[in-house]
């Protein structure tokens, strides 16, 4: 046993770099797929509708733990044996893939219909009407509760360390493991999660002000 340290929040202060990849993977990733079911979740078609408002129930109805356990330990049962980090990865993108995808679909169908209507008679196609009318429109709505959410992968992230992935939170336990002062470990570990979640959410607020002026 030995005293906690400056060693040992530089060590914290290094997981912590693994914590904003895997957080930032989640959220390019998780953007990536959710813009995909989104528009899978406002086709014309009923086919692609449902499958994509299975996928967002199932993955927004189970845990997240038990997503990142599949991701790990499931397909390492049929042969697919990935490191943590891909894991988690793999995880974490389609977690926020849902979430993306029902916080999109809301702002989208939140523009007005006579939107719509006026791209419509404007002689644009489906797409266009999305690329040029409705998209810029529900974009500017969606800023604020898209940052916002990256406050939530990041926070959720601590959970990565239960597959032995080294972020934050694996860090923390391995120190306390060897100092026994969890108090000193996991007050820096919290203070490390609040600067890196506190910007964000001010951001997301600053955000959200523009757009009730903008109204």
């Amino acid at each position: 046993m030995r005293d906690f340290g400056l060693v040992d929040v530089g060590l914290l202060l290094q997981a912590a770099r693994w914590t904003v990849l895997l957080s930032l993977l989640a959220f390019v990733g998780g953007g990536i797929l959710g813009a995909i079911i989104t528009l899978m979740r406002i086709s014309r078609f009923a086919l692609l509708r449902t499958i994509a408002g299975g996928y967002i129930l199932l993955l927004q109805g189970t845990p997240l733990l038990m997503q990142i356990f599949l991701a790990y330990f499931g397909l390492g049962l049929l042969g697919v044996d990935l490191p943590p980090v891909m894991a988690a990865g793999l995880a974490f993108t389609t977690y926020a893939g849902a979430f993306f995808a029902e916080i999109w679909r809301g702002t989208i169908e939140s523009i007005p219909k006579p939107q719509w209507e006026g791209a419509a008679s404007l002689g644009l196609n489906r797409f266009e009407q999305l690329y040029y009318v409705i998209i810029p429109q529900a974009a500017r709505i969606a800023l604020a509760p898209t940052v916002g959410f990256l406050v939530q992968i990041v926070k959720n992230t601590s959970l990565a360390a239960l597959i032995g992935f080294t972020d934050l939170a694996r860090a923390s336990q391995l120190i306390n493991n060897v100092t026994f002062q969890p108090f000193h470990v996991f007050g820096v570990a919290a203070a490390i999660y609040f600067a890196l979640c506190y910007p964000i959410s001010l951001l997301a607020r600053s955000f959200e002000r523009r757009l009730h002026v903008g109204r």
